[in-house]
C-alpha cells in the first residue's frame, strides 16, 4: 500500500505538479538532491556560469540565501533567467549538459546495492524534470533511468523560445520545498528509515527532518549545507562520494550500526 504526499497535510505549501507515491511498506528509503550530489557538478551552477550571469554572480545570490538576505526561489529564479536572457534555449541547455556533467563515482554501485536490498532511491531536486531526465538518461542505463522517480520543479518553455523555471511550490520561499518529500513517511505507522544526501542551499529544507542526513563534501569550498547545518546544530554524515557513503548506509541496512552511531561519527570513510 503506499499514499501520497499531497493528501498528508493541511499546513503544506500547495503543489502545482505532482508526487509520485510514497513506498508505504519499505524499511529503508533513499531520499537524494541531484546536482552536486549524484552529479559532480551542479548543472544548474554549470549554466549560471558558463551560459547565463557568471559564478562570481551567482556565488553573491548563494551567500545571500544563506545569510537570509533573500529566498533561494527568487535567487534561483535569477540564475535560470540570466541563461535564458543570454538567448540560450532549453535544448541547447540540454546538450551541454549531457556534454559536461558527470556521475558521483560511486552512484552506479550505490544504487545497485539499493536496487538488491529493494531499498527505492528517489531524487529530490530543485532542478527541472526535463533537463535531469535528459542528463540522467545519458549516465545510467535506460532502465535504471526510468526505475528512478523524480520530486522536482518543472520548465515553461515560452512561445518566443525563452523559458523559465515552474516552481513546485511557488509560494514557498524554497521554491520546491523538499521537506515535502520526507513528512509523508511520518504519518506511516511504521516509517521506514530516511536517508537524505544533499550538498547545498537547496538542501535546507530536507536537513532537520531526515533521520541519517549525508552531506556532500567538495574541493571547491562550496560546501553551503555543510555551514548550515554546522551553524544550526543538525547532525549530518559527511561524505566525499557515494562509494564513502555505501559504507555507511550498508552497516546500517545490514545491523553492525545504528544510525545514532553513525551519526556520531559524523564522516562515511
Amino acid at each position: 500500500m503506499r499514499v501520497y504526499p499531497e493528501e498528508m497535510t493541511e499546513t503544506a505549501p500547495k503543489s502545482t505538479l505532482p508526487y509520485p507515491p510514497v513506498h508505504y511498506d519499505k524499511q529503508f528509503v533513499v531520499l537524494s538532491d541531484w546536482d552536486g550530489t549524484i552529479t559532480t557538478y551542479d548543472s544548474n551552477d554549470y549554466m549560471t556560469d558558463n551560459l547565463g550571469y557568471g559564478k562570481e554572480k551567482r556565488r553573491e545570490g548563494n551567500l545571500d540565501i544563506l545569510a537570509g538576505k533573500t529566498t533561494f526561489r527568487d535567487e534561483f529564479r535569477r540564475m535560470l533567467d540570466s541563461v535564458s536572457a543570454h538567448g540560450h534555449t532549453l535544448d541547447e541547455c540540454k546538450e551541454v549538459l549531457k556534454q559536461n556533467i558527470k556521475l558521483d563515482p560511486g552512484f552506479r554501485d550505490f544504487y545497485r546495492y539499493c536496487k538488491s536490498k529493494e531499498i527505492p532511491v528517489v531524487i529530490v531536486s530543485s532542478g527541472m524534470e526535463p533537463i535531469i531526465r535528459a542528463v540522467l538518461s545519458a549516465l545510467v542505463t535506460p532502465e535504471e533511468a526510468a526505475e528512478i522517480d523524480i520530486i522536482s520543479n518543472d520548465v515553461d518553455v515560452h512561445l518566443d523560445g525563452t523559458w523559465s523555471i515552474k516552481y513546485r511550490h511557488p509560494t514557498s520561499g524554497y521554491g520546491h520545498d523538499k521537506s515535502q518529500a520526507i513528512l509523508p513517511y511520518r504519518a506511516i505507522p511504521k516509517p521506514p528509515t530516511l536517508f537524505f544526501f544533499g550538498d547545498g542551499v537547496s538542501d535546507m529544507s530536507a536537513a532537520r527532518h531526515a533521520d541519517v542526513l549525508f552531506v556532500k563534501q567538495k574541493n571547491d569550498g562550496e560546501n553551503d549545507l555543510a555551514a548550515y547545518c554546522r551553524r544550526e546544530g543538525i547532525p549530518h554524515i559527511l561524505f566525499s562520494d557515494f562509494g564513502a557513503a555505501l559504507n555507511t548506509v550498508k552497516a546500517i541496512v545490514e545491523g553492525s550500526k545504528t544510525a545514532d552511531v553513525a551519526l556520531a561519527e559524523g564522516k562515511a570513510e
